[in-house]
């Protein structure tokens, strides 16, 4: 790629502002839905107002992913916000209005620190013994403060994973991809239903958004030959 070919400052901020005017678009397309189903005493808005609203949702995303690309490939810099990945996705044919949710999240991690997860544990341990059983505690060998294995065990034990996705660092852990699908659903599963598979029927047709988060996004695109 020659030097011309390269972006400026201008194709920033000519991005930036095709951002807003993006936000705009999609704010409006919201709020003419809203309006709509007020008018139809509480209905939901017709098929036509969630077609507007969704192709500004995608616009949106669009135009934020071309923002970003730019501030990297300029100013060494990104944005605080998830891309959708929904690009590789089949197009949506679940119901309007779904009746039920189901949220599907992976996150990877690196054990980059062990010493301070075996701290944490023990810690945690410390604070509350009742979160190890007796015979963990007497194998010393496999104890949380000696096994990194049985460390896990306590911390994910303890802490909503939200929370460890939040202080990763502080339990020696290193953040690596991660992604989180929103499916719709005609009705929730029975209790136990699919607590020994939870992955195996994601639907992709069913997906209302989804997001990923990799380092892949901040490497930028191959340049062209």
């Amino acid at each position: 790629m020659s030097d011309a070919e390269q972006p400026t400052a201008a194709d920033v901020r000519a991005a930036a502002d095709a951002v807003k005017d993006a936000l705009d678009r999609h704010l409006e397309a919201i709020e003419r839905r809203a309006a709509g189903a007020e008018d139809a005493d509480g209905t939901s808005g017709d098929a036509a107002s969630d077609a507007d609203v969704f192709a500004a949702f995608d616009e949106l995303a669009a135009a934020g992913e071309v923002f970003d690309e730019l501030l990297y490939d300029v100013y060494d810099e990104v944005t605080p916000f998830e891309i959708p990945g929904g690009e590789s996705l089949p197009a949506y044919t679940g119901p309007e209005v779904p009746s039920a949710l189901s949220v599907f999240v992976r996150r990877d991690y690196t054990v980059s620190e062990p010493h301070r997860l075996l701290a944490q544990a023990e810690r945690v341990i410390e604070l509350d013994p009742e979160s190890v059983d007796e015979e963990e505690e007497e194998d010393e060998e496999n104890s949380p403060a000696r096994s990194v294995h049985a460390a896990l065990g306590v911390l994910f034990g303890e802490y909503e994973a939200d929370e460890i996705a939040t202080r990763h660092q502080e339990f020696g852990l290193e953040e690596g991809d991660s992604t989180l699908w929103v499916t719709a659903g005609d009705e929730p599963g029975d209790p136990g239903e699919w607590l020994s598979s939870p992955f195996e029927n994601v639907d992709p047709e069913r997906v209302i958004c989804r997001f990923d988060v990799s380092s892949v996004f901040d490497e930028g695109e191959l340049e062209e030959e």
